[in-house]
C-alpha cells in the first residue's frame, strides 16, 4: 500500500535518538525528542536574536533590561531590585548591565524620591527609540522562523508549549 506523504525530514535529534535506540532499546526517548529540539531551537534563535540586537549595539542581556523598562510603561522607570527580579539576575549582574547602558546614554540612574536609600532606573529618549527599533528587529526574526509552520500550526505550538511550561513549573514548586 503506497502513501502520498513525503518522508519525514530528519534532524540531529533523530540521529541521537536512533543511537540510543541501538545501544539502549529499553529507554523511552520521547522526552529527549521534545526537549532536545526545544534546547536546540532556543540556542539557534538566541543566536539569531543576538545578531539582530547587535545591529543596535546591544546584547540580548542589555536588550532584556531596556525591554523590561519599556514594558513598564511611562515613565519607563523601575528600581534596580525590580529589574533584577523581573530578569532573574543577581544585583551584581544587573549592576554591570546598568553601568554599560548608562555609559551608552540609553538609561539613567537617579535617587528614588520615595526612598532616600534607593535608586530608580529610567529609559532615556535615546534608549526608548533604540528599544522600539530593536524589539521590531527581534520580532521580525521570530516571525520569519515561525513562517515555516504557518499561522495555525504556530498558534497550536504556542498553546502546547504554554501547557507544558505551566505543568512543568507546577511540578517544580515545593
Amino acid at each position: 500500500m503506497s502513501t502520498s506523504q513525503e518522508p519525514r525530514a530528519q534532524d540531529p535529534v533523530d540521529a541521537i535518538v536512533e543511537q540510543w535506540a541501538r545501544v539502549r532499546p529499553d529507554l523511552d526517548t520521547a522526552g529527549m525528542e521534545v526537549f532536545g529540539r526545544v534546547f536546540r531551537l532556543a540556542r539557534a534563535m538566541g543566536d539569531r536574536m543576538e545578531k539582530a540586537y547587535a545591529r543596535y549595539g546591544i546584547s540580548r542581556g542589555e536588550f532584556d533590561v531596556l525591554a523590561t523598562l519599556r514594558r513598564a510603561g511611562e515613565p519607563y522607570t523601575l528600581s534596580p531590585r525590580e529589574l533584577s527580579g523581573a530578569l532573574m539576575l543577581t544585583t551584581g549582574g544587573m549592576t554591570g548591565r546598568l553601568d554599560k547602558l548608562e555609559r551608552a546614554g540609553l538609561l539613567r540612574r537617579s535617587p528614588d524620591p520615595h526612598d532616600r536609600r534607593g535608586l530608580q532606573v529610567t529609559l532615556t529618549e535615546e534608549g526608548l527609540e533604540l528599544i522600539d527599533r530593536a524589539v521590531g528587529a527581534g520580532l521580525a526574526e521570530q516571525t520569519e522562523a515561525l513562517a515555516a509552520l504557518g499561522g495555525e500550526r504556530a498558534a497550536q505550538l504556542s498553546s502546547l508549549l504554554r501547557e507544558l511550561l505551566s505543568a512543568t513549573e507546577r511540578q517544580g514548586m515545593p
